[in-house]
């Protein structure tokens, strides 16, 4: 039986978002609304950074040039009309939210923040990790600082096993296996040709120099449209890398970690770059969807901020594996061609407001069929960016920890963290109509995350 009215506990002034907002650090983005579409689309091909888009959109169309400092242009998730509307999102500098003082409602104790990194360290030290425990914890919020983050994110995601006697052989392992990607995946066709050649001329004992037209065999020629072609495969992959790049280039630009001209900056971007090379390259079904540099973001961030030496040098290999993992829970809502099956993007909206309906029929009734306000217009890019545009920086990392801690996987606890987003701003909700809850809901306000993440959990039962 649905419940026709918000739970009591919920029904309380402490649960509404504030009016003002909250003192840094970071501000998230904030985006002007659009109008909403007959139905939004994605896809291999997506043309809204940082989020998702409409897969109707070639990777060919023109894209407008990165943005002068302090201004990020930025395409809607969703389709409307043939390139979809362009909206200008004002960003201020953001500081490394690990290492950041500004004070924060979401903020815990010193003592509190003290206590639960002691606990964790516990769990840490032992030789064999209890996963059960270890979720338990870090769903309640992972204190920056000590590395401890990097090292349970790790964990959770299964790239280092419970048993941490055969970590150094398991990281070597990976650590091998994606240089060995790199390779075989980001070499250009001449390279390619060049080292068969000087490998066929050792093996003869001869240096033959530039071979005849004749003798160039055909999978080899540039012009070759064969399927075994590595060039005719590498004019394809052109396509997708210029995207890549084009897309990580604008990765967080309000952030000096992935942005700017320092050369720690662009040797974080050529990382990024690399990684969803290569990830699409190993997955043909799916290759590079945008919005897929948003979800790379904070793994490689808090990889590559590790005080461990030996992971920063390997935070690139590491943020791969782990990124793999993450993805896999979650790639199916970037497949158009699932978009409409049980395990599709729109299968996963209607799992959502299913959930809201259940919990908070009132509200539910309002947006869906009062305003008519259809969640695909707001919960698509929730969702399939892992709410990575909706918070800032330091606040995406507090969900993620709650996210990953899910021993079945992020996508159960993503759903009621979304209904829990609905639920904390239901009173301007109720109290407004189509344009002003989608605009709302598309640039959602500052929030207390504890009271989020607290609200979500509720909804669990």
């Amino acid at each position: 039986m649905v419940n026709k009215r918000v739970p009591e506990w919920l029904n309380s002034s402490m649960w509404s978002s504030p009016t003002t907002s909250h003192p840094p650090p970071p501000p998230k983005s904030q985006s002007k609304p659009q109008s909403p579409p007959d139905s939004p689309s994605h896809g291999n091909h997506t043309s809204k950074p940082p989020s998702v888009a409409s897969s109707e959109t070639s990777v060919n169309e023109p894209r407008e040039s990165p943005p002068s400092p302090g201004l990020v242009t930025t395409r809607s998730p969703f389709k409307s009309g043939p390139a979809g509307p362009v909206q200008t999102v004002q960003r201020t500098e953001v500081r490394d939210p690990v290492v950041s003082s500004g004070s924060s409602d979401n903020e815990i104790s010193p003592r509190e923040d003290a206590s639960r990194q002691a606990q964790l360290l516990q769990e840490l030290s032992k030789k064999t990790i209890n996963m059960g425990e270890l979720q338990r914890l870090a769903s309640l919020g992972i204190p920056d600082g000590a590395g401890i983050r990097s090292t349970v994110w790790k964990l959770l995601l299964g790239y280092l096993p419970r048993d941490k006697g055969v970590w150094p052989s398991e990281l070597a392992k990976k650590r091998s296996q994606y240089k060995s990607f790199k390779e075989d995946l980001l070499k250009n066709p001449s390279e390619i040709t060049r080292k068969s050649e000087e490998s066929t001329s050792s093996q003869n004992g001869e240096d033959k120099g530039l071979l005849s037209r004749s003798e160039i065999p055909e999978g080899e020629h540039p012009l070759s449209l064969g399927e075994t072609s590595v060039w005719n495969q590498f004019f394809q992959d052109t396509e997708i890398i210029e995207q890549i790049d084009r897309d990580v280039k604008r990765t967080h630009p309000d952030m000096h970690f992935f942005s700017g001209d320092s050369a720690s900056a662009k040797a974080n971007q050529e990382a990024l770059k690399n990684i969803l090379i290569i990830y699409a390259k190993l997955n043909p079904g799916i290759r590079y969807v945008q919005g897929m540099n948003e979800i790379l973001a904070p793994l490689f961030y808090v990889f590559k901020n590790d005080p461990n030496e030996d992971f920063v040098v390997n935070a690139e290999a590491d943020t791969f594996f782990c990124f793999v993992e993450l993805l896999s829970s979650c790639r199916d809502n970037f497949c158009k061609q699932l978009d409409n099956s049980v395990v599709g993007i729109r299968s996963t909206i209607s799992k959502m407001s299913q959930l809201l309906k259940h919990h908070d029929e009132e509200l539910w009734r309002h947006l869906e069929l009062t305003t008519k306000v259809n969640p695909q217009f707001y919960a698509f890019r929730w969702i399939t960016l892992l709410l990575t545009q909706e918070f800032n920086f330091a606040d995406i990392l507090h969900i993620w920890d709650t996210l990953l801690s899910d021993p079945e996987g992020p996508q159960e606890t993503l759903l009621r963290v979304c209904c829990a987003m609905l639920i904390l701003v239901r009173r301007r909700l109720l109290a407004g109509d189509f344009t002003a809850n989608l605009k709302l809901l598309q640039s959602y306000p500052s929030t207390n995350i504890s009271h989020l993440l607290y609200v979500a959990n509720k909804l669990r039962s």
